[in-house]
């Protein structure tokens, strides 16, 4: 194999090389500091290679992987997250007496399985790429390890990983008995090409399964039962990293699996299923969050009901559906990624700040992290001005689009509900109640979590008045 046979998967390999640099660093000589020094280097340098390889694109390395424009542009997005996940994972970890240095090999090789799954065209890249990203999840949500709450996260989270991942090997079997391919690509054309009378019982079985696998790393409805556990009793970058580039990846892969074309074609109980899946999360995620007094559980029904959405676009089909499942992701990353952030910055190892009674009066104490979290709670509920209203009114016209106008009106009802237990929590921040003290922070802000929340702010704004420049650059990827 000569190095032009590599570039590729350079962009992975670098991220791999800055986790193996991690595991040498902490072994020589620990430093906190240094560790996201590297860990940030890597990642940075990872995007930097990311044009270069999309001049040469689509590219495969063997059998397993297709870089393609449309993997470069979600591999560009998982790693530019995985980046604000370890700055604020920094002022978060620097409250913590025992070895840090772990937590960033692990996060970077979560990334690198993510990315895994961003190029996959192979169902054993696929399962290559789903342990590298779930076996690094395990301890991350275990990590670090100070309270009950992180290990019974971390036991619940491997149990239904290992459950799902059950799932997705059989379905693989099932697959490769009935059709004779590995291949996605194959795979997908042959779905294509038969008609609702023609599908083998057995294939549909195994793609099922398959989408019962996927349904549990996406946390949808019915598969989401471990989702408000784990969100709460992970520490709170790890919530923010699971609930972006986690979910963002299997999406990807999603789409590549199951392109949309094919579930109006001989797919048409998996459309049935998955437009089912999706009605469920838009319904239950959003009543299942007015029921909830503590933030991350909020935001974890919250996500729930946000991958319906999602799923409401996908299935329009066509490149106008991608483009608005891409931008909408995009837009999820930012406020999902700042919401976290924000809990983050005011949560400690020994300490979540995550009940409802903890935000009370933080405009008092804090005016400009309550005016960031607003920003971010009101674009989750799609308010004017905001990338959380542009994502929705993309999902929205691919829809329309396709005439699925079921799916539309549950969308925007239950978007509605969704409303009220966002201004919750902003009402708690800038209302305080009779007799209620102001705890304050557990610590002081720090300047990488101050930066990358008023970049996601910057970029929260920027995008929800001026989102056709990242349009055209997602059309341009996905074309």
């Amino acid at each position: 194999m000569k190095f032009a046979d590599l570039i590729p998967i350079l962009p992975m390999i670098i991220v791999g090389v800055s986790a193996v640099g991690v595991m040498l660093q902490a072994a020589l000589h620990r430093s906190h500091k240094t560790a996201v020094i590297l860990s940030v280097a890597g990642l940075v340098l990872a995007v930097a290679t990311l044009p270069a390889v999309s001049q040469n694109a689509p590219l495969r390395f063997t059998s397993l992987l297709l870089i393609d424009r449309f993997a470069i542009l979600y591999s560009g997005l998982l790693f530019v997250a995985s980046v604000a996940a370890v700055l604020l994972s920094y002022g978060y970890l620097q409250q913590f007496d025992g070895n840090r240095e772990e937590y960033y090999i692990l996060l970077l090789l979560a990334a690198a399985g993510a990315t895994v799954l961003a190029g996959s065209d192979h169902f054993a890249a696929f399962f290559l790429g789903l342990e590298i990203l779930s076996v690094s999840l395990y301890a991350l949500v275990a990590y670090p390890h100070l309270t009950e709450g992180h290990i019974e996260a971390g036991v619940k989270y491997i149990i239904l990983a290992a459950v799902s991942s059950a799932f997705v090997l059989f379905g693989m079997a099932l697959i490769y008995a009935t059709s004779g391919t590995m291949t996605f690509d194959q795979f997908g054309a042959l779905l294509h090409r038969l008609r609702p009378e023609e599908v083998n019982m057995v294939m549909l079985t195994g793609a099922g399964l398959l989408v019962v696998g996927i349904g549990f790393k996406l946390a949808i409805v019915p598969f989401h039962l471990w989702t408000p556990d784990v969100y709460q009793g992970a520490p709170a970058p790890v919530t923010g990293f699971i609930a972006t580039v986690s979910k963002g990846a299997v999406l990807a892969l999603l789409i590549r699996i199951f392109p949309p074309g094919a579930m109006h074609a001989g797919g048409g109980p998996l459309y049935t299923a998955i437009a089912s899946i999706a009605v469920a999360s838009m319904i239950a995620g959003n009543l299942l969050a007015l029921l909830q007094n503590n933030v991350k559980r909020i935001l974890a029904y919250s996500s729930i009901a946000h991958l319906g959405y999602i799923l409401t676009a996908y299935l329009a089909g066509g490149p106008a559906a991608v483009t608005a499942v891409t931008f909408y992701l995009i837009a999820y990353f930012v406020t999902t990624l700042g919401a976290f952030g924000v809990v983050t910055v005011l949560s400690g190892p020994q300490q979540e700040t995550d009940n409802l009674d903890d935000y009370r009066g933080l405009f008092r104490r804090r005016p400009w992290l309550a005016g960031t979290f607003t920003a971010m709670l009101l674009s989750l509920a799609g308010i004017p001005l905001t990338v959380g209203f542009m994502g929705k009114f993309y999902l929205v016209l691919a829809a329309v689009g396709s005439a699925l106008w079921t799916l539309v009106i549950i969308l925007v009802v239950t978007s509605t509900i969704g409303l009220y237990y966002y201004l919750r929590i902003i009402v708690a921040m800038f209302v305080r109640q009779p007799n209620t003290k102001d705890t304050g922070p557990p610590a002081p802000l720090s300047l990488t979590g101050t930066l990358t929340l008023a970049a996601l702010t910057v970029l929260l704004l920027w995008l929800g008045v001026v989102p056709a420049p990242v349009v055209n650059l997602i059309q341009s990827m996905i074309g």
